[in-house]
């Protein structure tokens, strides 16, 4: 019986910052029964608060303890590798922050870690400064494996795309702690006290939420509203429990089960 819900946000909550027809009042139903659920994003540009807001603007009835982050399951495995390590940071103040909040001191002098995340701006100097602390040393954490992400211009250059660039310029590959690592389910899931079994994971991406759904015990639904479409599936050697056209059309599959 599912009884919780990893909810994907872009492609699955809303699309270009706007909401997908039926996720707000799908949200407002979670909420109203008491359903413990969170938004997950691999986007680290924002905290947990940012994102809340941005989509309280929009409808959703959500406060930043139901905001899940690529940046906070970062900040936390480099907590549970070395308390009050160091990092050389490539990313916004999304990342910054919860790794500072997680004990983590921030520093372009001989850090233990080189973290890269989302930002729209990044700056070759820093992408050189990084290549050359991971080269000299310093382990390599990236946020997410995301290639590409989107933008009001169309899709950019993201998290997955500079992080092979400086795994070219060094030899040395990184550590992706986002989707479709477990290790960040299996935090969403400790942070709602819930088990794997009675979870499932919505998301618009077979290569990310689907995967890490999978290989994190939960069941899975594909929603095309994103992402991935109907013909994409058969590319690839897994499926989902469930395909909707929405978020709004789990609903029922769920209460039937």
């Amino acid at each position: 019986m599912i009884i919780a819900h990893l909810l994907d946000m872009d492609g699955v909550l809303v699309r270009g910052g706007q909401p997908i027809a039926g996720s707000v009042d799908y949200v407002a139903g979670l909420i109203a029964k008491g359903e413990p659920f969170q938004i997950f994003t691999n986007n680290s540009r924002f905290t947990p608060e940012d994102h809340a807001e941005r989509l309280r603007a929009v409808g959703f009835a959500v406060q930043p303890e139901h905001i899940y982050t690529s940046a906070l399951a970062t900040a936390r495995f480099v907590e549970l590798q070395k308390h009050g390590s160091s990092a050389y940071v490539i990313g916004d103040h999304g990342l910054v922050e919860a790794l500072r909040q997680a004990g983590c001191r921030i520093t372009e002098f001989a850090p233990e870690f080189v973290v890269l995340g989302d930002t729209i701006s990044y700056h070759y100097e820093q992408i050189a400064t990084g290549a050359e602390l991971v080269a000299k040393g310093a382990r390599f954490l990236a946020t997410n494996p995301d290639a590409t992400g989107p933008t009001e211009r169309g899709s950019h250059p993201a998290c997955g795309a500079v992080a092979a660039l400086i795994e070219k310029a060094t030899g040395r590959q990184p550590y992706f702690v986002g989707k479709p690592n477990p290790f960040m389910m299996r935090n969403a899931l400790d942070r709602l006290g819930v088990r794997a079994v009675d979870t499932i994971m919505v998301g618009d991406r077979m290569d990310t939420d689907v995967l890490a759904g999978l290989e994190s015990g939960l069941k899975t639904a594909l929603v095309l509203t994103g992402v991935t479409k109907l013909a994409d599936i058969e590319r690839f050697p897994f499926r989902p429990d469930h395909v909707v056209e929405c978020l709004a059309d789990l609903g029922q599959i769920i209460v039937n089960q």
